[in-house]
Order: C-alpha cells, then sequence, then structure tokens
C-alpha cells in the first residue's frame, strides 16, 4: 500500500485516505480546441511503466488537491507538491534522475 504525504497539511497517511485523480500537469482545452485536441485532453492519457506524475486529493483529511512523482512499476514515491505547480520541483526532479540515470524532465514537459 503505498503511503502519502499531503504537502498541503503535512499528513502522511495510507492511500485509501486519498483519492487518485489521473495524470498531472496537463494543459486544459477550452471551447477554441479542436476536437481531436479536445478528445486527446479527455482520452489519451500517459500509462507509462516507470516515472509518472499523477494528481491526488486528500478526501478524508484536507480535502485540497497535491501531485506525486512516483514509479509505477516499483511503487517508489519520489515526493508530494502542490497541484499548482506547472512542473516538479527540482529536488523531486535531482531524486529521481540520482536513482534512474538519463532520465530527464523534458522527457514528459
Amino acid at each position: 500500500m503505498l503511503q502519502l504525504e499531503c504537502p498541503n497539511c503535512g499528513v502522511t497517511a495510507e492511500e485509501t485516505e486519498f483519492a487518485q485523480g489521473g495524470e498531472a500537469h496537463l494543459t486544459r482545452r477550452g471551447p477554441e480546441a479542436s476536437e481531436q485536441e479536445f478528445h486527446d485532453y479527455l482520452f489519451a492519457k500517459e500509462n507509462p511503466r516507470g516515472v509518472h506524475f499523477e494528481r491526488w486529493r486528500h478526501v478524508n483529511g484536507c480535502g485540497k488537491w497535491f501531485h506525486v512523482a512516483r514509479c509505477t512499476a516499483t511503487l517508489e514515491i519520489f515526493g508530494t507538491y502542490s497541484a499548482q505547480t506547472l512542473e516538479p520541483p527540482r529536488e523531486i526532479r535531482d531524486r529521481i534522475s540520482k536513482k534512474r540515470p538519463g532520465w530527464s524532465w523534458r522527457e514528459f514537459a
């Protein structure tokens, strides 16, 4: 079972206290988007084996959204951070790069 730390209220708890909300760092598409862009925004999601950035909500706590950097193969958590950020903080990217030489945030951006 995953142990997540909510960066908003500081509580560390099992994943059952949280709700997974899909892929993080997506660009929202509005009325000006083409049908293909809107389709891709809704349905074309990444599902990698390895490093993945996800949205989570602290349902049974503060109720706020945050992001989690984790490995989908090993369930290793690299860190959690505010949902209001446009990219993972440098310390989380460095932690991932240290464990996975050759990994780059630019591949995901």
